[in-house]
């Protein structure tokens, strides 16, 4: 979210104050009860001071009735702070929860076009570290906003009723503790928060890259080298912390100059009274206790302040991903996509930037139902972007792809994905089990359909061989899977799914030559009626192939 400096942190609470009205319920409810409890501080206060006076003879009134009173109020503050606690902290991680399935939402909708140039430990960070921090603001602020107001308001009343010339020293008081101080503190402390949040980003990215790399750091000797960077960047992130730590201190102390200020004031105010022969002892006493507790709760909101600086840091980053516009939009009138009886590639051109090169130029290519089509080349020449193309993960510089004569533009995302599966040589295993893992493109497929997916995929006997068979959970078994197993599970996903097109991206990388011949058997007997695009640089996998097409330069040339 780019914002104006001068009106960014009015939008980011505008934007949050959005989000809150999803909870206003609860929101209304705990504002509520910070009232309640905030004025019941003043009333104790001021119940309380008359309570002494009406017993030492200064003032008249029943002193049972200040006792009663005074004794009211600490039960409306207990049950005040209880309540807003309770039910602001409801609402709170309700938002949060949803906040974390919207950030989902958003990561599959970026994907992978608008999240190739972003760490996977970074956006870990927002979905995590930055939508909890977010929790001050929804559990810790809008209450006290409403109460920062309110409180110096009833006390202004209750100096006027005693004198003007109180309310002209406390006024200023007010205004520069409610206002002037937080403005600047926001404004001061609002780069330190955003530096640290984006450090500790960083801080947690290495901590997971260590802990996914440690086979490779221990096998390499990096250990050493390891640990120096972690500690250097820890480094990094205490000194920033350090630099927070002074701001949020000199947030917290500064108004206390001021309250004492007002203290000192307000006993000016009453001396100068008693001179001119205006003397009121009671009034004084009564406003001073007043005013104490009036300002212990306006206070209070230079620590929500100080807090408020991290919060807006990682509301910015957390927007930056929900403002990000995808590389690829689905039309309003999306049609579904029917089944695929040729594909053709158009004058295809792309690139993966403005200031880039063209990866492919012109490209051509007209496959018809049924046929097997085989695409070598050099690696990173641009074999996997031309798949990624046909699968819309990004849209083609110039030039189209059409699907039965119509343009792949017009149909919607999921029926293509229903159409025209892909699987890539690196195939990801979630933590469930083997056969939910199979059947992660048909949920409801039966246990029969995941075994002879399984066994086509030449996998079957492997699994029978486990404790558990397919209910065995893979956070158990993931890392003790070769790449080969791995990539058969993948493979009997992707068959499972029984698509028009089979789209393989080095099918056969982590395979064997025997379990290469027996995969590329089982296309041959159980795919004769599908559409199969075959990317790799092994003559081995293609050999099977009715037509191979070599890229160079960027052009797709015919074998």
């Amino acid at each position: 979210m780019k914002a104006n400096k001068k009106t960014s942190l009015m939008a980011f609470s505008v934007r949050l104050f959005r989000l809150a009205s999803a909870v206003k319920k609860q929101i209304i409810g705990s504002t509520f009860a910070s009232i309640i409890g905030n004025v019941a501080q003043l009333t104790l206060m001021g119940c309380g001071a008359a309570f002494i006076l009406s017993v030492a003879g200064f003032i008249t009134g029943s002193p049972v009735l200040y006792g009663a009173l005074t004794f009211l109020s600490a039960v409306l503050i207990v049950v005040g702070r209880y309540v807003e606690g309770y039910v602001s902290h409801v609402g709170a991680y309700r938002l949060l929860a949803d906040l974390r399935v919207g950030m989902f939402r958003d990561i599959r909708r970026l994907a992978p076009a608008c999240l190739v140039d972003r760490n996977s430990g970074d956006l870990l960070s927002i979905a995590i570290a930055d939508i909890e921090t977010l929790e001050f603001f929804f559990g810790h602020t809008i209450g006290p906003l409403f109460t920062v107001i309110l409180l110096p308001v009833c006390t202004l009343i209750l100096a006027w009723t005693c004198d003007s010339k109180y309310v002209l020293v406390l006024l200023p008081v007010y205004i520069i503790i409610s206002v002037v101080l937080p403005v600047l503190a926001l404004k001061l402390g609002r780069k330190i928060g955003q530096r640290y949040r984006k450090e500790v980003a960083e801080y947690q990215t290495l901590v997971l890259e260590s802990v996914y790399g440690l086979r490779d750091i221990q096998i390499f000797g990096h250990g050493a080298r390891r640990k120096a960077l972690l500690d250097s960047k820890n480094s990094q992130i205490n000194k920033t912390f350090h630099l927070r730590t002074l701001h949020k201190q000199l947030v917290t102390s500064a108004p206390t100059f001021f309250i004492y200020l007002a203290r000192i004031l307000i006993i000016g105010v009453a001396t100068t009274l008693a001179l001119k022969g205006n003397y009121n002892p009671a009034g004084v006493v009564i406003l001073s206790f007043v005013v104490s507790a009036s300002f212990s709760s306006t206070q209070s909101l230079t620590a929500v302040i100080s807090n408020l600086i991290e919060t807006y840091a990682a509301a910015e980053r957390l927007f930056a991903i929900q403002d990000t516009q995808p590389e690829v939009i689905e039309k309003p009138d999306s049609i579904k996509m029917p089944s695929v009886e040729d594909i053709e590639f158009k004058d295809l051109c792309f690139s993966y930037g403005e200031d880039l090169p063209e990866l492919l130029k012109d490209v051509n290519l007209h496959i018809s139902r049924g046929e097997k089509i085989g695409i070598m080349g050099e690696s990173g020449i641009g074999k996997s972007t031309i798949i990624r193309l046909l699968l819309r993960f990004w849209e083609p510089t110039s030039g189209k792809i059409l699907i039965n004569g119509t343009p792949l533009t017009d149909f919607t995302l999921s029926s293509l994905h229903e159409n025209v599966a892909l699987l890539e040589q690196d195939t990801f295993l979630f933590n469930c089990t083997i056969a939910e893992n199979i059947a992660l493109g048909r949920p409801g497929a039966t246990r029969d359909e995941i075994i002879n997916a399984a066994k086509m995929a030449s996998i079957h006997d492997f699994i029978e061989t486990l404790p558990d068979g397919y209910d065995t959970q893979m956070g158990e078994m993931g890392d003790r899977l070769s790449g080969g197993e791995r990539q058969r599970i993948g493979i009997a996903r992707t068959l499972l799914m029984d698509p028009d097109v089979l789209v393989l991206d080095e099918p056969t990388s982590s395979l064997d030559i025997l379990n290469e011949k027996s995969f590329l058997k089982t296309l041959d007997d159980t795919c004769r009626d599908k559409t199969i695009i075959v990317v790799s640089h092994r003559m081995s996998t293609l050999s099977s192939c009715s037509r191979i097409f070599t890229l160079k330069d960027g052009h797709l040339v015919e074998k």
